[in-house]
């Protein structure tokens, strides 16, 4: 998904500004394919935002109509004449935020960048001292417990949510690879941080999913490599209500924020979850974390070549260890 500009995004939300709240709630459906369910018009910008692929693929969209675009156009002062049909408006407004708005955007952005630059490279000389001092281990704990709190605060089943989860806590070049079997199995891939916290977001809100990590000495294993990117593998089960429907892996990738103290952003996230009934016979719902350290390791250089064949074989053998094909649960309880 190539998604919008950051100047794309600014001239598309200030126009779905001029859209009514139903034109809004239908506008996200279609987009979404009614994957998301939003809570008020914002939630519904927002989503509509997140999953267009591109500026032009949102302003096509049939309840995004010509009288719309053209009132945009008027609105920010660029005069076209009245009969222009809705495939010049947005040519025009592409051009508009092309020229416009970017430049708007480098103004602002100038006058800190040499600040930011200083900054960037003080921390670095920090971190560089301090690397060998962190206990990595001790971080995987205390990250698996702030993550897992979190997003389970987010099912609906728990009561109001205690803490605020969003693309905030990503990189926003994040990569997400979920692969599960249930019923039927899949593996997709989802990139930046807007994307990856909605899905993550949906496992537990729409789908009631509670997430529960193993972090004794065998649910929990850390690595970190040279380049400053520590590597969190975490096994646990999953469940709905009062039942286990199945375990899960995940691994993440950390990468320390260089402008917050104490602070790690998640890179990277592999999430594999095997419905119960897909389980190989004797297997724990406790379950062990299948990767040793030196494999984490392994994973973060498989990582580096993904855009590679060999290295999206070597991932789909790393998720794809499951076997067996039978549902998760019986009745509607699916991913």
């Amino acid at each position: 998904m190539s998604g919008l500009s950051s100047a794309e995004r600014e001239g598309c939300r200030n126009l779905l500004g001029l859209l009514d709240d139903d034109e809004i709630m239908a506008l996200c459906d279609t987009v979404t394919n009614r994957l998301v369910q939003p809570e008020d018009r914002q939630d519904a910008i927002r989503a509509i935002l997140v999953y267009s692929q591109s500026a032009e693929e949102l302003l096509r969209r049939k309840k995004v109509h010509r009288d719309n675009i053209f009132k945009y156009l008027a609105s920010q002062g660029v005069i076209i004449p009245p009969a222009t049909e809705k495939h010049s408006l947005i040519q025009r407004a592409k051009d508009y935020w092309t020229k416009h708005l970017q430049l708007k955007l480098k103004e602002t952005a100038e006058p800190v960048k040499a600040s930011v630059d200083i900054r960037l490279f003080q921390q670095q000389e920090k971190e560089d001292k301090n690397a060998e001092k962190i206990d990595f281990r001790q971080l995987g704990e205390e990250f698996c417990h702030w993550f897992f709190e979190l997003l389970n605060s987010q099912n609906p089943f728990l009561g109001p949510p205690q803490n605020e989860w969003g693309p905030q806590h990503f990189w926003h070049d994040v990569k997400l690879r979920f692969y599960y079997k249930t019923s039927e199995q899949s593996v997709i891939d989802y990139h930046g941080a807007e994307i990856v916290s909605l899905r993550l977001l949906s496992l537990v809100k729409e789908e009631y999913l509670f997430l529960s990590p193993n972090l004794d000495s065998h649910g929990l294993k850390c690595a970190s490599s040279p380049h400053g990117l520590v590597m969190v593998g975490v096994a646990g089960t999953v469940h709905r209500g009062n039942a286990c429907l199945g375990i899960f892996e995940q691994i993440f990738g950390l990468i320390r924020c260089p402008f917050v103290e104490n602070t790690w952003k998640i890179k990277f996230i592999n999430l594999r979850i095997i419905g119960e009934a897909s389980l190989a016979p004797g297997t724990s719902m406790k379950p062990a974390i299948t990767f040793e350290p030196s494999d984490l390791e392994a994973f973060y250089n498989t990582v580096s070549l993904c855009a590679t064949s060999e290295g999206r074989h070597n991932i789909r053998q790393a998720l794809g260890s499951g076997t067996g094909d039978q549902a998760l649960c019986s009745g509607n309880e699916t991913f």
